[in-house]
């Protein structure tokens, strides 16, 4: 069968990757046209457009873009019609996904939504145009499939598959001393730095995050740099900062760190699952976070919080995200008894995500709705 699968961002790019993985498990003659970044090319798929082109966040950054996501819907229309898909797959990325998905229904293409738009969290209006437009959705928090049974419609839940990927990671990974050596470190505690992958949040986060390193002499900072922005982009930003770039080993990076400091998204609940004490962070363009405050609907803003509804990492939001306070939340995360009580509520929150093999439950169930 033909597949077409949109992901715009970098946990798009993970989670869509493992799902064709587990697809051409079930169908030997799965042929792939996607819009994604490395991880999905690396699974042998046609790659139209990489994420590094795709990854727009805030109100303001989106019509700042506008005639660029205007020309790439566009482009997209015209792409998938070419193609002739069997079947067309949407990974997270709901201002675009959502607009492919009308025209897809319109021309009687069978549309997949692997990864729920956060619409229990603000535009829960979106959920007619889901119900009116979405064949099957797959969703992988455990609180959603409830929301949606409360507006009439049926979705499936599989699981976490972030649970699938980390799990892979640590069975394969190097140890700390090998991981010391590989990157030349010293023997100090690591902190790490997860500024986030796209450059107008690293641009905002990481002279924030880099403000406070002096003030822990005792720690190593390491930065995990996302592989699409050149090193170059991140050195300009370091200010003199004795941190070290870190490429392509997040996920061994979480695996040996002390603490971390993480801004807000996906890599909340990765470092959580690494067990790794953590404090979020988030900043943006103030109008669009005014903006978004009067629109979103929850209370948390990190997946961890919302997933437990409880305060469980420490949220440092807008002007609450300046040095004294990230240096008062990270020395917090430091002391023994807080390592502790962070890591047990770890414990639960991964029991409350579906254990493992989400990627595989996904790809078998729209193996089921395509071949029934």
């Amino acid at each position: 069968m033909k597949y077409y699968i949109i992901a715009g961002e970098a946990s798009g790019d993970l989670h869509g990757s493992n799902l064709i993985k587990q697809i051409k498990k079930l169908d030997a003659n799965a042929t792939f046209r996607c819009w994604g970044g490395d991880k999905m090319k690396d699974q042998g798929v046609t790659l139209v457009k990489h994420i590094k082109d795709l990854a727009f966040m805030g109100f303001f950054e989106v019509l700042a873009n506008i005639s660029t996501i205007l020309k790439n819907i566009k482009f997209c229309k015209a792409d998938i019609i070419a193609f002739k898909p069997d079947a067309l797959i949407l990974v997270d990325y709901p201002g675009f996904n959502l607009r492919i998905a009308d025209f897809a229904k319109q021309h009687h293409l069978k549309v997949i939504y692997y990864i729920s738009p956060q619409v229990w969290a603000w535009k829960q209006s979106r959920v007619k145009k889901i119900k009116a437009t979405v064949d099957r959705m797959i969703v992988i928090l455990p609180f959603e499939q409830e929301f949606y049974q409360r507006h009439n419609y049926e979705v499936f839940y599989c699981g976490h598959p972030l649970l699938d990927a980390i799990e892979e990671i640590s069975s394969s990974s190097n140890t700390i001393n090998e991981f010391i050596k590989i990157n030349q470190l010293s023997q100090k505690p690591i902190i790490a730095l997860l500024p986030g992958s796209r450059k107008q949040e690293i641009a905002t986060m990481l002279p924030l995050m880099l403000s406070a390193t002096k003030h822990f002499p005792d720690y190593q900072f390491l930065v995990a740099c996302a592989p699409s922005i050149p090193s170059d982009f991140y050195k300009q930003l370091m200010q003199g900062s004795e941190a070290i770039l870190i490429y392509d080993q997040t996920y061994k990076l979480l695996q040996h760190a002390k603490a971390a400091l993480v801004t807000s998204g996906t890599a909340t609940l990765e470092t959580a699952l690494f067990n790794v004490p953590e404090v979020v962070c988030y900043k943006g363009n103030k109008i669009s976070y005014h903006i978004a405050r009067r629109l979103i609907k929850v209370k948390y803003i990190s997946l961890v919080n919302l997933i437990m509804d409880s305060e469980i990492v420490k949220e440092l939001i807008q002007d609450e995200l300046n040095e004294q306070q990230i240096i008062a939340q990270l020395n917090q995360i430091l002391l023994p008894e807080k390592q502790a009580q962070m890591k047990k509520s770890y414990t639960d929150l991964k029991s409350k995500l579906g254990g493992k093999g989400a990627s595989e439950r996904a790809a078998r169930h729209i193996h089921h709705f395509l071949h029934p």
